[in-house]
């Protein structure tokens, strides 16, 4: 008997929400108009999704009206945070060029080493109780179908990228319903 509570306390604890969900690490950082922000007091307000990206980065190009559609469609119930990594460019003249309401980090990169993040474009959603609710790493790989010819990263970013944000709003979506 105590063997089959431990087994339905097991399940119980599998179905929970955050269960197996790593925790993110904190870190506090400026942004391109000199404040500084923590992860941990953000969280608290609302889901936060951390975008870990480039100037010169087709694949966070083709992201990044995604993810401003979200902004747009979920308004103050997440906040994104764009953390400039590997690049020397302004941030955030690139980001406000392009019309995105994102919070700009210029200088990411020793947060994107806590993250283990070493290529771009990285994507983490962290929760209220900042665990990571989904990494865009653990989505299969899905390939630009062959046509006989080079495919160039562009092309691949415009196939990849919706499905990217696809399943980063099936996710928001379950954080927000949980909360």
């Amino acid at each position: 008997m105590s063997r089959l509570l431990l087994i339905a306390a097991t399940l119980i604890l599998a179905a929970a929400p955050g269960f197996g969900a790593e925790l993110a690490p904190d870190w506090r950082l400026a942004t391109g108009d000199g404040s500084s922000i923590r992860l941990s007091q953000e969280v608290k307000e609302q889901p936060v999704v951390l975008l870990f990206w480039a100037t010169w980065c087709p694949y966070c190009k083709a992201l990044m009206p995604h993810l401003q559609s979200m902004r747009l469609e979920y308004g103050d119930k997440v906040e994104i945070l764009a953390i400039q990594i590997s690049d020397k460019k302004d941030a955030v003249a690139f980001i406000d060029d392009a019309g995105y309401d994102f919070t700009v980090f210029p200088h990411g990169d020793d947060v994107a080493e806590l993250y283990e993040i070493h290529g771009t474009p990285g994507v983490i959603l962290v929760d209220e109780d900042q665990l990571m609710q989904f990494d865009l790493r653990a989505l299969p790989n899905r390939e630009v179908p062959p046509n006989g010819e080079k495919i160039s990263h562009g092309r691949k970013a415009a196939y990849k990228a919706p499905y990217w944000a696809a399943e980063l709003r099936k996710a928001i979506d379950i954080v927000l319903d949980d909360s």
